[in-house]
């Protein structure tokens, strides 16, 4: 019941202000037709509930199960096995995430069709998917991530020089738009699940971090299909 009333606080506190600056704006500045202010009004308490039914959602099931599958694949001590999970997880994680779609939509429309959005999705998605096995075996081997951050943004820099400007922009939102309310706890969950068997006391450490990888992916991934479709 607590972490019921937490999440319900949670979502007021966020979309509240926002309300309220708009509120403020419409009696004052802007006046948008009476409709319209209605109709947001309306999309916020529909925002409202869906973000609490969402978080709910997220904190009953997803965390705990993310948990779990991590821990009962580390103790399989299949590396493999862990690995190709973590890529798995990672492109169908990425791929229901809604600010992927969001993007990919807004992609589409603004270069005319010319990037496709499954094609955008599918590349975001495989980015993440990748750099996510990444992330397990560099919990596996214990691997510095400082290492790793640099190799990959080094990549991402090399990339940019060879790329027509217009997917770069693109390919940072890109980034962006992975670390969503589906695929951050679900992600983190897993990694928390390897490293609390792998590592034992050290899982706090080597759990974080794997978001800043899955980052990475999804920026290389676009930025080389600019270098295809430019």
């Amino acid at each position: 019941m607590d972490s019921i009333k937490e999440t319900i606080l949670e979502v007021v506190y966020s979309v509240l202000p926002l309300t309220i600056v708009i509120t403020v704006l419409q009696f004052t500045l802007i006046w948008l037709p009476m409709e319209v202010f209605i109709q947001f009004l309306i999309g916020v308490i529909f925002v409202g509930v869906g973000l609490i039914l969402f978080l709910l959602g997220v904190n009953i099931g997803l965390q705990p199960v993310g948990e779990l599958i991590g821990s009962a694949l580390s103790k399989t001590k299949k590396i493999w096995l862990i690995v190709l999970f973590g890529v798995i997880v990672g492109v169908v994680v990425t791929i229901a995430e809604p600010d992927v779609r969001v993007l990919s939509s807004q992609v589409d429309q603004v270069s005319g069709g010319d990037i496709p959005k499954s094609i955008l999705i599918l590349a975001v998605a495989l980015g993440v998917g990748i750099f996510v096995g990444l992330a397990m075996l560099r919990i596996i081997y214990n691997f510095s991530i400082v290492y790793i951050l640099t190799i990959g943004y080094g990549l991402i820099f090399l990339l940019a020089a060879f790329t027509p400007a217009a997917y770069v922009p693109i390919s940072f939102d890109s980034g962006g738009v992975t670390t969503g309310p589906l695929t951050v706890p679900f992600i983190l969950a897993l990694g928390v699940g390897v490293a609390t068997v792998l590592r034992g006391k050290t899982a706090s450490s080597d759990g974080f971090g794997l978001i800043a990888l899955a980052s990475i992916g999804p920026v290389l991934s676009v930025l080389i299909l600019g270098v295809i479709y430019g």
